[in-house]
């Protein structure tokens, strides 16, 4: 191919190659996809799942977690990513930016969250596994709990936002697909929500991870990925000197969330 220098970036070999495997960079976004935007250990990589059942109609008792994270991807993990349909659905741990016009916000008692969050860092061996640093958000990825929700309610970029709670989701998983494939725009019927569901419960997630693995590399093979993801396990997990030093920075934060118990 004879390329005039005014062409050079069409002319890049790599974006050449990314064109003829079908890949774009996961910056590289269009107005209408959606981004399911949670605070670290909300329950993201769950909702992952329920969705590739949603949207896709896989059974998720039979599809490994490299399938999800090529059908819904990762922007934390994915640097280029295939789009299956528009719009296409991301997962991102991030605080609001002026390309997330179309979020589901993935909410989750930030009490539960510290608890969660810190067995994720004790598995990957962090210094950063410390419940007082949790609690205070000292170096925590991407910010502390309650700064996250602030930013999020705040809504800055003005995005068509919907809140989904996590406790809710577990609840009546059914009802809030229902709430999710209306606002993705699709048309589902009661079987197919319940076949989502019901093939993507933590129960299914944690056997198919003995199973297939899972896609992240940096995550330790003899540990494992999902755990509990129980309601209310802060009462009985979570020290009370780390339960108050949270609570006094996040207290509004869950209030305003609703978690007043």
């Amino acid at each position: 191919m004879y390329c005039m220098d005014s062409d050079e970036a069409e002319c890049n070999p790599e974006n050449a190659i990314l064109a003829a495997a079908k890949l774009q960079r996961v910056s590289e976004t269009d107005s209408n996809d959606i981004f399911v935007a949670g605070y670290p250990k909300s329950g993201n990589t769950w909702v992952q799942h329920l969705l590739v059942g949603l949207i896709f109609g896989v059974d998720g008792r039979l599809t490994p977690d490299s399938l999800v994270q090529d059908l819904v991807p990762d922007v934390h993990y994915k640097e280029f990513y295939r789009r299956y349909r528009t719009p296409t659905l991301f997962k991102t741990h991030e605080l609001p930016q002026p390309r997330y016009r179309r979020v589901i916000w993935l909410v989750r008692d930030g009490r539960d969250v510290m608890v969660s969050y810190f067995h994720h860092l004790s598995a990957l061996k962090s210094p950063l596994a410390d419940w007082e640093k949790l609690a205070i958000g000292d170096g925590i990825f991407p910010c502390p709990w309650h700064e996250h929700v602030d930013a999020w309610l705040a809504n800055s970029h003005e995005s068509d936002l919907m809140i989904v709670k996590y406790e809710m989701l577990k609840t009546d998983p059914v009802r809030e697909l229902r709430r999710i494939s209306n606002f993705v725009g699709l048309e589902r019927d009661a079987s197919a929500l319940k076949f989502a569901a019901r093939t993507s419960t933590f129960q299914v997630m944690k056997e198919k991870e003995l199973k297939f693995g899972w896609a992240n590399s940096a995550w330790p093979k003899e540990k494992t990925f999902v755990r509990k993801g129980q309601i209310g396990s802060y009462k009985e997990e979570m020290p009370s000197r780390a339960l108050e030093m949270f609570m006094e920075r996040s207290a509004k934060a869950l209030a305003r969330l609703g978690y007043t118990s």
